[in-house]
């Protein structure tokens, strides 16, 4: 079976177990009125509308009915009806938001409703040839949905569930989320004393934790030496910007409602930007540009605004204020591609320094209504689509699929649990480019319209820190972890040894902690075992008469007699080489 028609099948079994599980509440709780049940990723969903409330309990009794009308193998079967005659049948059942849904739909539309069993539904379809083919499920979490997502309609309840073609799958799919759980960046955030959101700052608001900051640290310095080397100069742009710039850069006009309210200043209107783009644009406009200054690679990590729901704010993943590591390419149409090829190679390198080599491009290409020529829309995808083919690396084509300025690629990464992350952008651009009237002198000694290329790397280093977390389980490796090396004593009398011990390994320049405390040497090894440091070093009699260390690596492991210099060099080529394994 070919990828299309598998996941066309799995979508069917999953909008039919939506129909399943919504008889199996009608059946267990006559007189519920039914909103919407989608397909969705990895499962599907269904609204009630019932004055019983769902409580988790409910779950197993709603899922053994779902299997005894799977065991009945109730065929699904279509019938038309026109749509005065589909309106009189649902009103007449009272079904209100089936009528609100055909309401909402054309005259001389034919509605089609889906039958198995005693059950029935407004539905497109489609649907498997019967109940008996549905075997892989399993109803996980209980939720509130307005009726059409907005907060002027009633309150529904939804009830989520899992679908997959086969139960191996579906046990894979568990182990995954149980995995993933266990990784949750939010629980070792707080346990690792990396980060912290809280109210009296507000939702959506990051505070960077001295652990997390010196992460971060790392991260940025390897980021702009890398950028450095890549031919990129680095620039820095103001957290505001007047409302005329918004204007004329479109984003008062298309973005607004995810941009800040404007503040009032010497009586203009400033807003917070959501992007850095334009501020990049007024430097490439601050004085006049030759062919011989392209290609231009302008990088920044510029803080952020963009309003967000509260809804939908999820610890570092969804936040309001986020430092985006931001690029733009501006070129001649004959670097064009030759830029696109090294923009793609420099993110894929970036991405398996930290671990990630599983990596897909989604190549989106241009949609209706689409600003540009024609043809240099063209030339811009088909330099996308030689730059992946020279990195071989797996490309889906989104026909049709581009923003309405300018084609685009972006890379999804997997992490070590097998999640699918979407992250690097590289983005045309034809609009901005007209909007701000960029121009180079060309050879000819004539005016041209520069290319400009976006690219977000690793997107926001909030997400990223969150989804790097998770990647590690927060076992970070050696050149990231804020403490790289801690040092315990056994008793009392190795005191001065560790300190000895503690100066050499920060005279190295390593990271380094201690503990020293009174605890046993087993209460100080799981205490910072919780601390996930990359290594322990543990120093008693044997150790200072000896001038050597004992080493605890993660994982429980033991290495005795460990000569300190020999530990110092290795740890030192460890963090320099950026090395993801131990050396020990």
């Amino acid at each position: 079976m070919s990828d299309e028609n598998k996941e066309d099948l799995v979508h069917k079994m999953r909008h039919s177990l939506a129909h399943v599980m919504a008889q199996a509440v009608a059946e267990l709780w006559p007189g519920v009125k039914f909103g919407i049940g989608p397909a969705i990723d990895n499962g599907f969903y269904y609204d009630f509308d019932l004055e019983h409330r769902f409580t988790p309990e409910d779950l197993p009794l709603i899922e053994k009915k779902m299997k005894h009308i799977l065991g009945q193998a109730q065929k699904f079967e279509r019938r038309e009806l026109p749509r005065a005659e589909a309106l009189r049948h649902f009103a007449e059942k009272g079904e209100k938001y089936k009528v609100e849904l055909i309401n909402d739909l054309p005259e001389d539309s034919v509605i089609s409703i889906y039958n198995n069993g005693p059950f029935e539904d407004l539905c497109k379809g489609p649907h498997v040839e019967h109940t008996g083919k549905l075997k892989a499920y399993k109803l996980t979490h209980i939720a509130g949905a307005y009726w059409r997502g907005s907060e002027k309609n009633p309150m529904l309840q939804r009830i989520y569930g899992l679908a997959f073609e086969t139960p191996a799958e579906l046990d894979a799919y568990l182990k995954q989320q149980e995995e993933a759980a266990k990784r949750d960046h939010r629980k070792l955030g707080k346990q690792l004393d990396l980060y912290s959101i809280n109210e009296v700052v507000g939702p959506g608001l990051v505070l960077w934790h001295p652990n997390g900051a010196r992460i971060r640290h790392e991260i940025e310095t390897y980021w702009k030496a890398e950028h450095f080397k890549g031919g990129y100069d680095l620039v820095n742009t103001p957290h505001i910007g007047r409302a005329g710039l918004w204007e004329t850069s479109g984003h008062l006009g298309f973005y607004k409602d995810a941009m800040y309210a404007p503040m009032d200043i010497d009586g203009i209107e400033y807003y917070a930007k959501p992007m850095n783009c334009p501020f990049h644009i007024e430097i490439y406009q601050s004085k006049s540009r030759s062919y011989r200054d392209l290609p231009l690679r302008w990088a920044e990590l510029g803080t952020v605004y963009r309003f967000e729901k509260a809804g939908v704010l999820h610890g570092l993943m969804r936040v309001r204020g986020f430092t985006q590591d931001d690029a733009h390419l501006i070129c001649t149409p004959e670097q064009m591609e030759a830029e696109t090829i090294e923009v793609l190679r420099f993110s894929l390198n970036i991405w398996k320094t930290f671990g990630f080599t599983e990596i897909k491009a989604y190549l989106a290409t241009r949609p209706e209504g689409a600003v540009g020529e024609p043809a240099r829309w063209k030339e811009a995808q088909d330099s996308l689509l030689a730059a992946v083919k020279k990195e071989g690396i797996e490309v889906e084509m989104d026909e049709g699929g581009g923003a309405f300025y300018g084609p685009k690629i972006d890379l999804k990464v997997k992490d070590s649990i097998g999640r699918e992350w979407q992250m690097t952008t590289i983005q045309f651009d034809f609009n901005e480019p007209e909007r701000f009237g960029m121009e180079y002198t060309g050879s000819d000694g004539q005016k041209h319209r520069p290319y400009m290329i976006h690219r977000a790397l690793l997107g926001s280093l909030e997400r990223f820190f969150g989804i790097l977390i998770e990647h590690y389980a927060g076992n970070f490796p050696l050149w990231l972890a804020p403490v790289q090396v801690k040092v315990l004593n056994i008793t009392e009398e190795e005191e001065g040894y560790a300190n000895e011990v503690i100066a050499r390994l920060k005279a190295a320049g390593l990271r380094a902690d201690s503990d020293l405390s009174h605890d046993t040497v087993n209460a100080k090894v799981r205490e910072s075992a919780m601390q996930k440091i990359p290594y322990l070093i543990v120093v008693g009699k044997k150790e200072k008469e000896a001038g050597a260390i004992t080493l605890r690596l993660r994982g429980n492991k033991s290495v005795f007699g460990v000569n300190l210099d020999e530990f110092i060099a290795k740890a030192k080529t460890e963090a320099h080489t950026r090395a993801l394994v131990s050396s020990y």
